[in-house]
């Protein structure tokens, strides 16, 4: 466990910090589920397109902006990328920001700016910082007491490369296990974890509850984790006990779903990753992410050959995130449900980081002119200009925010938005002041860096 890891399960409670009174804003979404684009999606091949250049072996790389052609979408002014035509069928629905922008954070790495991404602080911190799913199931509770308030799927936590950085972010952090994510890797076994074991009676779980009571009291950290933290393992065993004797884990079930309806969302992985969102959605679920997975070098983490693992990637999540945002407008949903996709950083044929960024070049393609097909596509890591969506949950529709330059450098030149302000949109619309902060090592911890998130009220379709 990380120092930051033992310095928090030491503590005790957090408090509301009270320093000045917070009035929570009126909440246009209950729920809110992310689509992770896990690895670095780059925006000029998928949701800001860029001047088109096909294939061809010489071509100059530096001339390379975009290796997909731009379509047509529902909205005349915006333009996506070839391979989200149903995508693009579905942006009238909601707001596209073409001018994220994440910090450079020097020697970039995948696990660090989706750290910082998920919990709106830079690592290394001296507390286990919550994952941005852990405020809001801590500051506004269960929708539904069955399901759990945050619930991640499709990302593995063991397994793969840099786990450990992974497991960092992705907790309830001093808030406590019970406010952290309930796991499931993989949709398709995901009524497996709320099934109760074979032969697990009443009887048999009050004594492995008093036993693993008692293993908690004598395991290393149970000498060093405080009260607090104690009771917050239990009450997380009493909550998955809820909801193994709910009749709401029908909803984990996919074998439920009508197969007309499973094979739409069947690509893969993320695709049943997004019916299972939005069953849950329908069941009360408060917060749940859906991502690619991230896996050094595997989906969007082009180092090389990036052209072609892009026309895969999308024919994983074009056809899921557009019938999710279809299913949840049919079924009355949309409207406060908010979707945000987006991913840690956007890529570049020739920039690693910024203009002027120290970082070191991490392309496995490196070329001056195109010699072969593994050279064509975005190879490093770009944080000057990121795309994000936002549908519904009070958002506006058709809406097109920010722009990046129509040349390289590709950065950010309208209407920047930071993390911090990203998030601050997301808790505004959950209902959670960005200025909301809880007493840890007798100083304020705020859901926004400092609790100066500002949201960005231009996005509402209500003024705020």
């Amino acid at each position: 466990m990380t120092a930051a890891g033992l310095a928090t399960v030491a503590a005790g409670a957090p408090r509301t910090f009270a320093a000045e009174a917070i009035v929570h804003p009126k909440p246009t979404a209950d729920t809110c589920i992310l689509l992770w684009m896990g690895g670095g999606m780059g925006a000029p091949d998928t949701l800001d397109p860029k001047r088109y250049t096909p294939f061809e072996i010489g071509v100059p790389v530096e001339k390379i902006l975009s290796t997909f052609p731009a379509i047509d979408t529902a909205v005349d002014n915006i333009k996506l990328t070839a391979g989200l035509e149903n995508v693009a069928k579905v942006v009238d629905r909601g707001t596209l920001i073409r001018s994220h922008v994440v910090a450079d954070l020097g020697n970039i790495l995948h696990s660090r700016h989706q750290y910082h991404w998920h919990t709106g602080y830079v690592p290394p911190q001296t507390v286990a910082c919550p994952h941005i799913g852990s405020w809001l199931a801590r500051v506004l509770g269960p929708r539904n007491p069955a399901i759990p308030p945050f619930i991640n799927i499709g990302q593995r936590l063991e397994g793969v490369g840099e786990q450990e950085e992974l497991k960092a972010f992705t907790t309830g952090g001093f808030f406590g296990s019970e406010f952290g994510p309930f796991n499931l890797p993989f949709p398709d076994d995901a009524a497996a974890a709320v099934r109760p074991p074979k032969g697990m009676t009443p009887e048999r779980f009050a004594a492995r509850r008093a036993a693993f009571k008692e293993l908690l009291k004598s395991s290393p950290i149970g000498e060093t984790a405080s009260d607090h933290h104690h009771e917050s393992m239990l009450r997380s065993i009493d909550n998955a006990d809820r909801l193994l004797t709910s009749k709401e884990r029908d909803a984990f079930d996919l074998t439920k779903e009508a197969r007309e309806s499973y094979e739409k969302y069947n690509t893969g992985r993320f695709g049943l990753g997004c019916l299972l969102a939005r069953r849950l959605t329908e069941a009360g679920a408060r917060f749940i992410e859906v991502t690619t997975e991230y896996v050094p070098f595997l989906h969007w983490d082009t180092h090389e050959n990036g052209h072609t693992t892009y026309a895969r990637m999308k024919k994983e999540i074009d056809r899921p995130i557009a019938q999710l945002i279809l299913d949840l407008e049919a079924r009355g949903l949309l409207d406060r449900t908010l979707v945000v996709l987006a991913s840690e950083f956007s890529r570049d044929m020739m920039i690693e980081g910024v203009p002027g960024s120290t970082a070191q070049d991490q392309s496995r393609a490196k070329a001056e002119k195109l010699g072969e097909m593994k050279h064509y596509g975005l190879h490093r890591h770009f944080t000057g200009g990121c795309s994000v969506m936002m549908f519904g949950g009070g958002m506006k529709k058709g809406y097109l925010y920010g722009a990046t330059a129509q040349e390289r450098p590709l950065v950010a030149v309208k209407n920047p938005v930071s993390i911090r302000d990203l998030h601050a949109t997301i808790f505004t619309a959950m209902g959670v002041s960005p200025k909301t902060a809880f007493d840890v090592e007798r100083r304020p911890f705020y859901a926004t860096d400092d609790g100066k998130g500002k949201p960005v009220v231009d996005l509402f379709a209500k003024s705020m």
